[in-house]
């Protein structure tokens, strides 16, 4: 491997730009003419425009994107985090432009991209599963027949769904078609799949995640988990590692699962098995994300691995080297937006005409933003990734405090969300790690916000 053309945009096109020339690799960056100013541009070797700004014009444009690998030389092509990084159609074109796709084989993808598919796989690992439906529901009658079986409230998603998108909460029968038939609209129109499933939902839950790398000789490795419950309309908002008050008998068998989880699905690459944790202690594996997280840099500072290095030479057909992987300290990352969440989390798009990140001991900042860039509309609005390391919890949530408190971000009509975040660890249930996924459950947390803010 000595060309990477980076199939992405934004802060995750920045990280994976930065690895690769500490490890001595060319990178061809591609962006759209909406992202003529990205920072990844002055860091790549070679930048290619890809087209427009629309994503299915340019980066979700798999012909244009292997052009550009073919034309600049590259034979690796690293998809960074959303867009085409699941996909395994476009694993499968690269392959046969004889480009190595930086991720997990293209079947080992498509079987546990579908969710139905990752679910069997998993319970015959010996993973605990939610229950669920066997298969996707067809139709009300099953719905219905299905739902009562399972129990209410359960969810209903998309079986080719990810990033939170696909999913509905039903409480009782009279709910339940609506839901149905607006998953369905929702699975088609978002996944190209109208497939869906149901899956008992867990009141009163964590979400915890745990981050594997596996090499293609058989060796699979856990990172430890991430606390991932800290969420809005199923979007992740704050990470943090280790999950607090996880007792050590729970974390071993956690780690064990997805370890187990990632060798029978004969996984390669990293890759992170996503669990609720319910009242009793109890863990229920829901999904597998064959790619790289927005949150990785938690793992990566409290372990000292760099994760993204370790995909490469993964992709390479080299062997993991990393015996006795352990945690140190404590750290976490909050995303930040271009949202103003006194609009009800509207995205803000425009210019950016100062923008300063936080500094200090153990603060990491991945973004792509500066004083004069330009935030388009078409895309996501995540603008940074605060990222603190501390000794213990306590600590590293007073960094995360202060390194948010000194951000700035502005322009004309620019929002962010740092100043909910800081609600949020100064929550008091959160602060004492008894917070749940319902902890910002509408209304209630925006309007908490609003009265600590006006």
């Amino acid at each position: 491997m000595r060309t990477v053309l980076i199939a992405n945009r934004g802060e995750i096109a920045v990280r994976i730009a930065r690895t690769c020339r500490e490890m001595g690799l060319r990178t061809v960056a591609v962006y759209s003419r909406a992202d003529a100013d990205a920072a990844v541009l002055d860091l790549a070797d070679e930048a290619v425009c890809i087209g427009e700004g629309a994503p299915r014009r340019s980066y979700l444009d798999t012909l244009a994107l292997l052009e550009a690998a073919v034309q600049r030389g590259a034979d690796a092509v690293h998809p960074g985090y959303g867009f085409l990084s699941e996909n395994a159609d476009f694993a499968e074109l690269c392959a046969a432009a004889g480009l190595t796709f930086v991720g997990p084989p293209a079947p080992v993808m498509a079987a546990l991209g579908d969710k139905i598919a990752a679910r069997r796989t998993m319970a015959d690992a010996g993973v605990p599963v939610l229950p669920g439906s066997a298969g996707p529901v067809r139709d009300e009658r099953e719905l219905l027949r299905v739902g009562a079986e399972i129990g209410y409230p359960f969810m209903v998603k998309a079986a080719a769904g990810g990033g939170g998108r696909g999913i509905r909460l039903t409480s009782h029968p009279g709910a339940a078609p609506a839901a149905f038939r607006e998953t369905r609209h929702d699975a088609a129109a978002l996944f190209g799949d109208d497939r869906v499933y149901l899956e008992r939902y867990v009141e009163q839950a964590r979400h915890l995640e745990v981050q594997i790398l596996a090499d293609g000789h058989g060796n699979v490795v856990s990172l430890g988990e991430r606390d991932c419950t800290v969420q809005r309309r199923h979007q992740k908002l704050v990470e943090e590692s280790p999950a607090p008050g996880l007792d050590p008998a729970t974390r071993e068998a956690l780690h064990d699962a997805a370890v187990r989880g990632a060798r029978r699905a004969g996984y390669v690459g990293a890759g992170t098995w996503e669990f609720l944790l319910d009242a009793a202690g109890r863990f229920h594996f829901t999904e597998v994300n064959c790619r790289l997280q927005v949150e990785h840099p938690v793992t990566e500072m409290v372990t000292g691995v760099d994760i993204v290095r370790q995909q490469l030479l993964i992709a390479d057909g080299q062997r993991l080297d990393l015996p006795g992987v352990t945690s140190r300290g404590a750290a976490v990352e909050c995303r930040i937006n271009a949202e103003d969440p006194q609009r009800g989390f509207l995205p803000t798009a425009g210019l950016i005409t100062d923008f300063r990140p936080p500094g200090g001991p153990f603060t990491r900042v991945d973004t792509h933003c500066y004083g004069g860039c330009r935030i388009p509309a078409h895309y996501d609005s995540l603008l940074a990734k605060v990222i603190t390391w501390g000794a213990d919890r306590a600590e590293v949530l007073a960094r995360m405090d202060r390194a948010l408190a000194e951000l700035v971000v502005a322009g004309p009509g620019i929002r962010t969300t740092a100043p909910f975040l800081r609600t949020i660890l100064a929550d008091p249930r959160f602060a004492a790690a008894r917070h749940t996924t319902t902890l910002l459950d509408p209304p209630v947390a925006e309007a908490q916000y609003s009265a600590t803010t006006s």
